[in-house]
């Protein structure tokens, strides 16, 4: 009987292992198939990122292909003042255009002008006829090359196009002029991952990673001929491309670029063994449970069976009941005690948690008060400089005895002043905690928050378009309404940058019994698998470092505090459009405690 107990536990601690290795294996399954999933998404929001500044100086070599400099420097390569004027408008582009290097070849790829003429490693005199971009140009076609620059030993993204001699394609080429584009930033920014993300060429080679150990590594074995042609090209000069150690694992990959380059995403297996370890602990516990239960049951029995056979037992066994339950009133009473405790404490949360929402509000308005610092401090810089203008001019004035002209300056400076004043009052308005419940009119409000990120339009080159068709006034807080429109309005200019149509919209309606502050963009509109997400508390499609994703979800708790509804949709022209909805008074319910 004994021998027969012990077979039967080892066997239950067998199954029990078994359940907990298949819970393992299963929890580590399914978090590295979430975490891939996840990565795909991230990859998707990477790689437009990734492709535009590829593509944005597509253009720029060709355009400069026309410039008469470059066409002179050929035509005349032994000429020092065209090759000094050369040098200063590739030096002038290449600072307006903010790129790594502009620099012209003849055809045998002798470098006779560059931007960084200047500097101790400059391109002028040095020959790039083996690098493949030269090659392709020299052939009338565009060359797209990445690699490690052998004079500065920095790496970038060459572009290269053909300069024609009349300008015009399908004439003599004359010479090939490059730009080098860097794209350190990207890697700068992946450094936030937990996960490894990586940028592989065509040959599997990797040339940009947030993990430094894995830069310069092959994903697989190189076969010689892949070697010979990275010799030829110098396209990792100084360094010795070797396979990355085991297998790469788990990965998502997307294709970007015109070079056949993947953009590759990593799980950090950390957190997959974290959840399968979760999973087996889970199992562990539910096993547990099942055992106890299964004990107790069977000691339940044994004292029933007991209880049948003696009455004596049965007596015992009543008494014991009876204590136990005088035990468990006992503990019902203490317990009922705590939990009276812990109401009063739950009402200090609740009022804690109020006062901390408040400060949220308060502290996302600061937020965008450093974001729009470095605009208005432009604008303060430039009535600063006028005053300081007009106040020398006043002075030279009074001392040649012209006072007309040197009161017409004091007036200049008292304009300056006071559009000074009006900046700051504005900002000092904006930044107050706004706790007061009063008459709002919206359009005044959004005037307020236009007039704040007036500079930030001028210097993305977006036009902002503000209609009223009619006084609307609504009962809320004016500073948290004009943090809302605040909010929105730089959403809105952010989704039009890049776009061929930089236009803001903002109109001013009357729905039924509510007031809207409709504004729409001509941007690229809401993905779709973001909508369903928009308005989640630490949601965000925007680069890490960029955003914490509360913006939204602050302003959609602002609104709703006030009873009203904050939407957002893509319109059929294109672009999105968000809707703030306020109930105008004598249709307004009891504002929230929130406002």
């Amino acid at each position: 009987m004994r021998l027969h107990k012990s077979l039967l536990l080892t066997l239950a601690v067998a199954a029990a292992a078994v359940l907990v290795a298949a819970a393992f294996a299963f929890g580590t399954h399914r978090a590295r198939s979430d975490l891939l999933d996840q990565g795909q998404r991230q990859l998707q929001l990477m790689a437009p990122d990734l492709q535009f500044v590829l593509e944005r100086f597509e253009t720029l070599p060709f355009v400069l292909g026309q410039q008469p400099d470059l066409t002179a420097a050929l035509a005349h390569p032994d000429d020092p003042a065209i090759i000094a004027r050369l040098n200063r408008t590739l030096q002038t582009i290449q600072r307006q255009a903010r790129v790594g290097a502009l620099y012209l070849m003849d055809t045998r790829g002798l470098t006779l002008g560059a931007s960084n003429w200047d500097q101790p490693l400059g391109f002028v005199g040095q020959n790039f006829s083996y690098r493949p971009y030269f090659r392709e140009a020299i052939r009338g076609r565009a060359g797209r090359f990445y690699g490690i620059g052998t004079s500065t030993g920095e790496p970038g993204y060459f572009i290269a196009q053909p300069v024609f001699r009349d300008g015009s394609a399908g004439g003599p080429i004359t010479g090939v002029i490059a730009v080098k584009i860097s794209l350190a930033e990207f890697e700068a920014h992946w450094r936030n991952s937990e996960e490894a993300i990586l940028l592989a060429d065509r040959h599997g080679v990797v040339f940009l990673s947030n993990r430094p150990e894995w830069k310069y590594r092959s994903l697989g074995k190189l076969d010689d001929a892949t070697r010979t042609t990275l010799a030829q090209t110098q396209q990792y000069r100084g360094k010795d491309v070797t396979p990355l150690d085991g297998p790469v694992g788990a990965h998502v990959t997307l294709p970007v670029g015109r070079l056949g380059w993947q953009l590759m995403l990593f799980p950090n297996e950390a957190r997959v063994l974290r959840a399968g370890a979760a999973w087996a602990v889970g199992a562990a516990l539910l096993l547990a449970c099942a055992a106890v239960s299964a004990w107790a049951l069977h000691q339940r029995r044994r004292r029933f069976e007991e209880r049948v056979a003696s009455r004596a037992a049965l007596r015992q066994a009543e008494l014991e009941l009876e204590h136990r339950i005088a035990e468990r009133t006992e503990q019902l009473s203490e317990t009922n005690r705590h939990l009276e405790q812990k109401y009063a404490k739950l009402q200090e949360t609740s009022q804690l948690l109020r006062t901390t929402q408040n400060e949220l509000v308060q502290a996302g308005k600061l937020a965008m008060l450093g974001q729009m610092a470095a605009g208005v401090t432009h604008e303060l810089n430039q009535p600063l400089a006028a005053i300081r203008a007009f106040a020398d001019n006043a002075r030279t004035f009074l001392q040649r005895g012209q006072v007309e002209q040197a009161a017409n300056n004091l007036t200049h400076i008292g304009d300056a002043s006071a559009r000074m004043g009006a900046i700051i009052a504005q900002l000092k308005g904006f930044a107050r905690k706004g706790e007061t419940v009063d008459s709002v009119d919206l359009e005044r409000s959004v005037r307020a928050s236009s007039f704040l990120l007036e500079s930030e339009f001028r210097r993305r080159d977006a036009v902002l378009d503000i209609e009223a068709a009619a006084p609307l006034v609504v009962t809320g807080d004016a500073v948290r309404i004009e943090q809302v429109l605040i909010n929105l309005l730089r959403n809105a200019l952010d989704a039009v940058e890049g776009a061929p149509v930089r236009r803001v919209s903002v109109r001013l309606l009357r729905e039924g019994d509510d007031a809207v502050v409709r504004i729409a963009d001509t941007g690229a509109g809401i993905p779709a698998d973001v909508a369903p997400h928009l308005f989640e508390p630490f949601f965000t499609t925007k680069p890490s470092g960029q955003g914490l994703g509360l913006g939204l979800a602050i302003s959609s708790s602002i609104v709703q505090a006030m009873n009203g509804r904050l939407t957002a949709h893509n319109r059929p022209e294109g672009g999105a459009q968000f809707d703030v909805r306020l109930p105008l008074p004598g249709t307004a319910q009891h504002l929230g405690d929130t406002i």
